[in-house]
C-alpha cells in the first residue's frame, strides 16, 4: 500500500461548504483520501510538509477546447463569428492527428501546472478516427483526470458507431462524455438522436447555447435532463433559466471569454438567482489565458455585479465541487472527504500576493496565482512538486507543440 502523509498545511475543503482549518493532516492510501484531522500517524508515509501552504481540491474546468492550445493567443481580439472563421473553419483542417495530440498534450499540462486536476475536453476536431485517438492519447499522457467530449463532425450515419468506439477507449482517469451539437447548431432531428444516443450509453450531455429559443426547443421535445450542462447561456430567457433548474441541469460559464469575444454579459448572477449549479471553464486559449485564478476572479466580479451576496467561498465552490458535480465525477473528486480520489494542490501561502493570510478561501479567489501553485497531486500522485512538473518530458511536449505550430504557419 502507498501511502503520503500531507502534514499541518492549511486545508480548504468544500463540502458542503468551504471551510478553512489551520495545522491540518491528510493522509492518502493507494490514491485515495482516508482521513484528515491534527496529528495523524506517519508510520510508512511519505510525508509532505505542507506548512506555509494552503491545501484545497484541485480545481476542475469544465469546458475547454483543448486542442486548440498550439494556437494560443493568436484570436485575442476576434468576435465569434472570426475566431469560428478563423480557428474552426480554418485552422482546424489543417489539423493533422499528430498537431492534435500536440495540442492536447500541451493543454492538459498548461492545466496541471496551474492547479487544474480535471478537465472536459469539448473535442470539436474530429477529423478522422486517428485524430480522436491522439487526442485521447495525449490525455492519457498527461496524467490530468480527464472527461473527453467527443463531437462528431457531422451528423450522419458513422456517429453512434465512433461514439461507441470512443468508450472503448477511454478508461482510467479519462472516461467520455458526449459534445453535441444541439439545436443551436444542428437539427431537431439530429439532436434528438444525439440525446437518444448519450443516453442509451449512459453518457453525460455537453452542449453550447446562446440566446432565446433553444432552451425552449429541448423542452418542446423532451430533452432537458438533470444530464445536461449548458455552455454559456448569455441571453437566454428567464423562462430557459427556470427550465434548466427545474430539470436539475447544471451550467458551464467562460466568464473571461464570453466578455473579450463579445458573447454578452457572463450570466454568473442570473444563473445563481434561477438556482442553476453553475461551473468554470477557459474555453479557448486562443483568446484568453488558461489558469482557474483569472477565472475565479472574473466570476466573483461578474457575479457581484448582479448580486452582491455572492462570496468568494461561493466561487471556490464552483471551481470545485459544483464543477466535479457537473461532470457526474462529485462522489469521486471535488473535495477532501475520505474515500475521495485525492486530487489536491498546495498552494504557496509564504509570498508576496498572499501575505498576511487574512481570510485563506477569499485569498484563494482574489489575490492567488499561478506562481503559488508549489505541488499538485492527481489520484495521489504527484504531478508537480517544487514548482515542477514531473509527469512528463516537457522538452518533447515542447518540441511537439513547436512544430505544430511551424507546421500550421506554413
Amino acid at each position: 500500500m502507498s501511502r503520503i502523509l500531507i502534514r499541518r498545511g492549511l486545508v480548504i475543503d468544500t463540502e458542503p461548504a468551504p471551510r478553512a482549518t489551520p495545522a491540518t493532516d491528510l493522509l492518502i492510501e493507494d490514491g485515495v483520501i482516508t482521513a484528515v484531522g491534527p496529528g495523524l500517524p506517519a508510520e510508512g508515509a511519505e510525508v509532505i510538509d505542507a506548512r506555509d501552504h494552503i491545501v484545497l481540491p484541485g480545481f476542475v474546468d469544465t469546458h475547454r477546447h483543448t486542442w486548440q492550445s498550439v494556437l494560443r493567443s493568436t484570436a485575442p481580439y476576434a468576435s465569434l463569428a472570426e475566431y469560428l472563421e478563423a480557428i474552426v473553419y480554418g485552422a482546424a483542417p489543417r489539423f493533422r492527428p499528430e498537431d492534435v495530440h500536440a495540442g492536447n498534450l500541451a493543454g492538459a499540462l498548461e492545466c496541471l501546472n496551474s492547479g487544474i486536476t480535471t478537465l472536459l475536453d469539448w473535442s470539436h476536431i474530429q477529423r478522422s478516427p486517428d485524430h480522436t485517438d491522439a487526442a485521447v492519447t495525449a490525455l492519457r499522457d498527461s496524467g490530468i483526470r480527464a472527461v473527453f467530449g467527443y463531437a462528431h463532425p457531422a451528423p450522419d450515419e458513422r456517429r453512434p458507431g465512433e461514439v461507441r468506439r470512443v468508450l472503448g477507449l477511454v478508461g482510467g482517469r479519462v472516461s467520455a462524455t458526449l459534445a453535441a451539437w444541439g439545436p443551436g447548431f444542428a437539427s431537431v432531428e439530429d439532436t434528438e438522436a444525439d440525446w437518444r444516443l448519450a443516453r442509451e450509453l449512459g453518457l453525460r450531455i455537453s452542449v453550447h447555447v446562446n440566446g432565446p429559443g433553444p432552451i425552449e426547443r429541448l423542452r418542446d421535445h423532451g430533452l432537458l435532463g438533470a444530464d445536461t450542462t449548458y455552455i454559456h447561456l448569455n441571453g437566454v430567457t428567464d423562462e430557459a433559466l427556470k427550465l434548466i433548474a427545474d430539470s436539475g441541469g447544471t451550467a458551464s460559464v467562460a466568464p473571461v471569454l464570453e466578455e473579450q469575444m463579445r458573447l454578452g454579459r457572463p450570466e454568473l448572477g442570473r444563473l445563481r438567482a434561477a438556482g442553476v449549479r453553475t461551473t468554470l471553464g477557459a474555453d479557448a486559449v486562443t483568446s484568453v489565458g488558461g489558469d482557474m485564478f483569472g477565472l475565479m476572479r472574473a466570476a466573483f466580479a461578474a457575479t457581484r455585479a448582479d448580486d452582491p451576496t455572492v462570496s468568494a467561498a461561493d466561487v471556490l465552490r464552483m471551481a470545485t465541487l459544483d464543477g466535479a458535480a457537473a461532470l457526474g465525477l462529485d462522489d469521486r473528486i471535488g473535495s477532501l472527504r475520505p474515500g475521495k480520489q485525492a486530487d489536491l494542490v498546495l498552494l504557496r501561502a509564504d509570498t508576496p500576493n498572499l501575505v498576511p493570510l487574512r481570510d485563506p478561501i477569499t485569498a484563494v479567489v482574489t489575490a492567488a496565482d499561478l506562481s503559488n501553485v508549489d505541488t499538485v497531486l492527481v489520484g495521489g500522485e504527484i504531478v508537480k512538486r517544487g514548482g515542477r512538473l514531473l509527469r512528463a518530458d516537457l522538452r518533447r511536449a515542447f518540441d511537439l507543440a513547436e512544430r505544430t505550430a511551424a507546421h500550421l504557419a506554413e
